[in-house]
């Protein structure tokens, strides 16, 4: 049996934070846990975190799902092209972004030139047990969570896949994540 990753002791967190020189910008599918790791992530290396949708909420003085349903999904999606944009000028940041976020082109685009882009995937059981959780997701409502989060991490995935690093949130427990994208961030570049 292998062992879990564990994060690395102090010296070598700030070591690598120091290497960083862009903002590592996690994306994947809602219920991946993009939120809780970059709050962990964050932690260890010292960094701001920056959630995509609350700063989005933040700036329009709505929740998401209120600018879905009384503006739709494409003035959302301009508006959080430019929210990210504003957040990577953060060198040191953590952002979790938007399911959606990295789907769009233009905002995949800038996300991949600013940031150190990082795709967090689950498989299909463990995001429909974490959406399960709460009931603010726009996409989600009315109808069948398991199919449409399905639907989406099929057509989604080929635009996550653009990411450089990939890393894998299962059920264990969130330190194992993080770890395991601290590994990764060391090999990257």
């Amino acid at each position: 049996m292998t062992k879990p990753p564990t994060l690395p002791d102090s010296e070598n967190r700030q070591a690598l934070a120091a290497r960083l020189t862009r903002p590592v910008v996690l994306v994947g599918m809602m219920g991946v846990g993009k939120s809780s790791v970059g709050r962990r992530l964050a932690a260890a290396l010292d960094f701001p975190f920056y959630d995509a949708d609350d700063e989005i909420e933040k700036a329009a003085q709505m929740r998401v799902s209120e600018i879905f349903d009384q503006f739709g999904e494409e003035y959302f999606r301009d508006g959080e092209r430019r929210v990210i944009e504003r957040l990577l000028d953060q060198p040191h940041a953590i952002i979790a972004t938007g399911g959606g976020a990295f789907v769009q082109q233009k905002t995949a685009d800038m996300i991949l030139e600013r940031g150190i882009v990082i795709w967090l995937d689950a498989d299909l059981d463990t995001l429909v047990e974490r959406v399960s959780r709460n009931d603010n997701r726009p996409l989600l409502r009315g109808g069948n969570k398991r199919e449409i989060l399905a639907r989406l991490k099929t057509e989604r995935e080929p635009a996550y896949a653009r990411a450089p690093i990939k890393v894998t949130s299962g059920k264990g427990p969130h330190g194992e994540v993080v770890a395991r994208i601290l590994e990764a961030l060391k090999k990257w570049q």
